[in-house]
């Protein structure tokens, strides 16, 4: 039998922030890391449905140390105001999950201008890092999980045209931005290694789980194309996908595992990485590219006005 949530080291004294914490991927790992003893920050969009989150988080850890915080990836301002909190109230953290996200949306714009799925799931979390910074570099042995998917496997960066405002394709895009999720995390441990900082960057996927997440962006839109879209994700998550639960494993392993190396990337071990316990997994050559990866870095900071200070 594989890792699971039991084998987590205790995490008594250290707090967890993660992203998208109200439902799926983000709820299991915000329960299971405060049955392990974090203090973990819920940081979600939608305070009411953060509210039933945080209602379930402590029916099953009664002794739960959680609280819930509003972020919404899609409006700078918001990560801005969370980040000023979370600097204010928990002056070190030792786990970042940058978990929430959103898939194969139709072309919308983010309260910035962006497209929604890059703004989302790359900028958002780009510049919540960096203005979490001095934070993590305060904790002991802090990490920053960022979640991405085996979609990166098929994206590519257009820095012609990052909004998608010529072409646009919504799996593409999609994967453009699990793509920039892999080439930010890597980067991010390349840097810190450089500096000295005392923290490690990492990146996981939950392989196919069965989440709101199949539902809340394919189905979007109204049409045929978007009905197909829903009912084949709706068909695939009873017959292909694993739980939750299971999926989230990936980033429970990569941010509480002793002696995880920095700039791992972890997925099931299952075949082809779709389910199983966490392992270290390898991925595409394009998330390894690191002058890729820089312009991508110069590119994200440019766009969000947010710099990294590893002071």
């Amino acid at each position: 039998m594989g890792w699971t949530s039991s084998d987590i080291p205790d995490q008594s004294g250290r707090v967890a922030v993660v992203t998208g914490a109200n439902s799926g991927l983000g709820l299991a790992t915000s329960r299971e890391l405060a049955r392990a003893g974090a203090r973990v920050v819920m940081a979600c969009r939608d305070p009411g449905r953060g509210a039933a989150a945080l209602a379930e988080v402590r029916a099953a850890v009664p002794d739960a140390s959680a609280e819930l915080a509003r972020l919404d990836l899609a409006s700078l301002d918001s990560v801005r105001a969370l980040a000023e909190r979370l600097r204010s109230e928990h002056p070190s953290i030792d786990l970042l999950i940058n978990n929430a996200g959103v898939m194969a949306t139709p072309r919308r714009l983010t309260a910035d201008g962006f497209e929604l799925q890059f703004g989302t799931n790359h900028l958002g979390h780009f510049a919540l890092t960096a203005l979490l910074l001095p934070a993590l570099l305060g904790g002991e042995s802090s990490r920053v999980v960022t979640v991405s998917s085996v979609a990166h496997r098929s994206g590519r960066i257009n820095f012609d045209d990052l909004t998608g405002e010529r072409r646009y394709f919504r799996w593409a895009a999609y994967g453009q931005s699990k793509l920039a999720n892999l080439l930010f995390a890597y980067e991010l441990e390349r840097r810190a290694e450089a500096a000295g900082a005392a923290f490690a960057s990492m990146a996981a996927h939950p392989g196919y789980s069965a989440t709101n997440l199949q539902s809340a962006g394919p189905g979007v839109g109204g049409g045929i194309f978007a009905a197909l879209n829903k009912g084949a994700m709706a068909v695939a998550n009873r017959l292909i996908a694993q739980s939750g639960d299971d999926g989230a494993l990936t980033s429970l392993y990569a941010a509480t595992f002793p002696g995880l190396p920095g700039g791992s990337f972890i997925g099931p071990d299952g075949p082809f990485e779709a389910r199983g316990a966490p392992r270290i997994v390898d991925s595409s050559s394009a998330s390894k590219d690191p002058a890729a990866a820089r312009r991508l870095w110069s590119v994200s900071e440019e766009l969000t006005g947010v710099s990294f200070d590893f002071g």
